[in-house]
């Protein structure tokens, strides 16, 4: 079980139902301040972790980027020198290189929503460990006058001892229950990588060649419009 799965469990639970209905109630409020504790440090350790990917897929986005710029620079310095064909290349890995930021785009706002749906989860989680917690000694208290009263019991009548015995077994088994549906299994992560259609790139290319020329001839006009008033 992941940790959103575990988190609605523990979330969506009635911690006052499952005390109440417990017949350890002790053992059962200390086994869920552990399990939210436990799940609290597993929330940090993994933002902390995809805080970091974040932080890497930024540099390599930043990285990509500046790798187009430089291309588009290539394809001006290649159409100056007559070569419309080294152009083309030059404006194909232009291309290449945007297709792979708008990809980190896609996976940089995934991220996002990870990371502010932990941050809404672990506000809730506290809100119920703090409810475990109060409940705590009230919780103790209670289990103390119950061990007196089995005792009691006991001494009246021994022969409900295999009966009790026989109630602690079926709890044991309840608590192995719960505790297998909250085994935690690794978030997964989408794949967000873009495969590049060559029809429509090529189609692309020829649009930032046009608007390459166009603005170089602008350019051209515009130095031959000073030129004259000088």
């Amino acid at each position: 079980m992941g940790i959103f799965s575990r988190f609605s469990d523990i979330i969506n639970a009635n911690i006052s139902s499952m005390l109440d209905n417990a017949e350890d109630p002790e053992k059962m409020v200390r086994l869920i301040i552990q399990k939210m504790e436990e799940t609290l440090v597993e929330v940090r350790t993994n933002s902390a972790c995809i805080i970091a990917d974040k932080k890497e897929l930024s540099r390599r986005q930043t990285w990509l980027v500046r790798q187009a710029k430089d291309w588009e620079k290539k394809a001006e310095l290649a159409i100056n020198k007559g070569r419309e064909d080294l152009t083309r290349a030059a404006l194909a890995e232009k291309l290449k290189l945007e297709d792979r930021v708008s990809a980190l785009d896609e996976e940089l706002q995934q991220i996002e929503v990870t990371l502010e749906a932990l941050d809404d989860e672990t506000g809730q989680l506290h809100l119920k460990l703090n409810e475990a917690k109060g409940r705590q000694n009230s919780i103790v208290a209670r289990q103390k006058s119950a061990h007196a009263q089995l005792k009691i019991r006991e001494q009246v009548n021994r022969s409900g001892i295999r009966e009790t015995i026989s109630k602690f077994e079926q709890y044991e088994r309840k608590m192995d229950d719960m505790e297998s549906r909250l085994e935690v299994y690794d978030l997964g992560k989408p794949d967000l990588a873009n495969e590049i259609d060559q029809l429509s790139q090529e189609e692309d290319i020829d649009n930032e060649l046009d608007q390459l020329k166009k603005r170089l001839k602008e350019t051209d006009t515009d130095s031959s419009s000073t030129n004259n008033n000088d």
